[in-house]
């Protein structure tokens, strides 16, 4: 094959691909199910790194330091991860965020109040249940976030893969139901878990902050604006004491979710397509990387379930969600005037709850804030990725079976041509008409 006359040659290797093959790859990597896999297989990569000869390695690599110390960024890899890295994947949350509050399932309170009492219920139960079973086993309160916490990569990832006949309307409430969460999650990083603050700094930050809106407000674009001034915002946040993830959500936050007239997209909605392949690819796997990779014991696994602090977390990342998410949306409807969708049963949203005590991701950040040396830091990081298993694995199972129930339903439509004279009852309410 030649170009120009010239053998063109072998193509390069990882070389720049085909416009419709790179447009193929982003949206690979932007599904949820591509996220929880990678997710995944990141952690079982430091799970097996961290247990094999070659755990020294994974320690060395975990603690290098690399980074400007003129600015106060000479960081570990653990800590570019965490700090860095993962301030990418707020960004993301916050967008999405802005867009539930102002065009989404949160902009219409009649929609919003059973998801946002479930999230509540769903936060507020799990962190009561680990003060409860560490106070009474004379541990430490101190993680008493770390089960607080729904991983919503995994969750959807989850979801996708089980879900053929579910109806849409699971995937928006554990979307609304994660959205939530994630604003509680950076509330709980910015209230509790700042040791000391630098006031100079963080005005200087917010001033960042207020440069980046009014960017927004007169529609200055450009990367070259943005991206300096936003890793200056980080840089800012980040030596001011306050975790640096907050500034990704604040800029998240900040940027404008409905379009202007005469353009098609939101400047929001075109950030958050660009960066979730980065988020889901890069940003959370190796997060997940460096921070799940615990040694693995017979010693290790009888923790879990001996020592306080990592059984707090397990209850409550197992009992308590499901207790908390299902008993917070039955409270809601049964005391409010909010209402379940009809296409829902309470079967399904019980299915839900389960997925929610899949904690991973914000679990583990959580629980490196509040145990960052000794011997809890390593069982509560196991506590958290055995919780997170059994959540999936119990919540698959469930949704496993209301996805037969739907697709059985489903079946008999087709064959009797919808003439079974219960559409206006929606898919939810056959089901447990039938029983299932």
């Amino acid at each position: 094959m030649t170009r120009n006359g010239k053998d063109a040659g072998p193509p390069p290797f990882l070389g720049l691909l085909p416009g419709s093959e790179r447009r193929s790859l982003a949206e690979i990597l932007r599904a949820e199910t591509f996220g929880g896999l990678a997710l995944l297989a990141a952690a079982l990569i430091a799970l097996v790194w961290a247990n094999s000869p070659l755990s020294d390695t994974y320690e060395h690599v975990k603690e290098f330091h690399f980074g400007p110390s003129a600015l106060g960024l000479h960081l570990s890899v653990a800590h570019w991860t965490a700090d860095g890295l993962l301030a990418i994947f707020f960004l993301v949350a916050g967008i999405e965020l802005k867009r539930e509050l102002v065009r989404g399932e949160l902009s219409t309170p009649a929609t919003a109040a059973l998801p946002i009492v479930a999230a509540l219920c769903g936060m507020a139960v799990p962190a009561g249940l680990y003060v409860f079973v560490a106070a009474a086993g004379g541990g430490s309160l101190d993680g008493w976030a770390v089960p607080m916490a729904t991983d919503i990569a995994f969750a959807l990832a989850v979801l996708a893969v089980i879900n053929t006949h579910l109806p849409a309307s699971l995937r928006a409430f554990l979307l609304t139901l994660a959205v939530v969460d994630d604003l509680g999650a950076i509330v709980i990083i910015a209230l509790f878990f700042t040791d000391h603050l630098n006031a100079a700094l963080l005005l200087c930050a917010l001033a960042g902050l207020a440069v980046f809106f009014l960017l927004q407000h007169f529609r200055v674009r450009g990367w070259w604006w943005y991206l300096p001034l936003g890793l200056t915002i980080w840089a800012l946040t980040y030596n001011s004491g306050v975790h640096a993830t907050v500034a990704g959500v604040a800029m998240g936050l900040l940027l404008r979710a409905t379009p202007f007239e005469g353009e098609k997209s939101s400047v929001g909605d075109r950030t958050a397509h660009l960066l979730r392949p980065v988020s889901a690819a890069i940003a959370v796997p190796l997060f997940a990387l460096f921070a799940a990779g615990v040694p693995v014991s017979g010693e290790a696994l009888a923790r879990v379930f001996t020592t306080p602090e990592p059984l707090g977390v397990v209850a409550g990342l197992v009992a308590g969600k499901v207790i908390g998410v299902f008993g917070g949306a039955w409270l809601a409807a049964r005391f409010t005037h909010a209402r379940l969708n009809p296409e829902l049963s309470w079967a399904d949203v019980l299915g839900l709850a389960g997925l929610a005590g899949i904690g991973f991701t914000i679990a583990l950040l959580f629980g490196e804030l509040a145990f960052p040396d000794g011997a809890n830091a390593q069982s509560v990081t196991a506590a958290v990725l055995v919780a997170s298993l059994i959540s999936a694995s119990v919540a698959g199972a469930v949704l496993r079976r209301r996805n037969a129930v739907y697709r059985h339903l489903s079946d008999q439509e087709d064959a009797s041509g919808n003439g079974n004279g219960n559409g206006d009852a929606g898919p939810g309410a056959a089901a447990d008409r039938d029983g299932c």
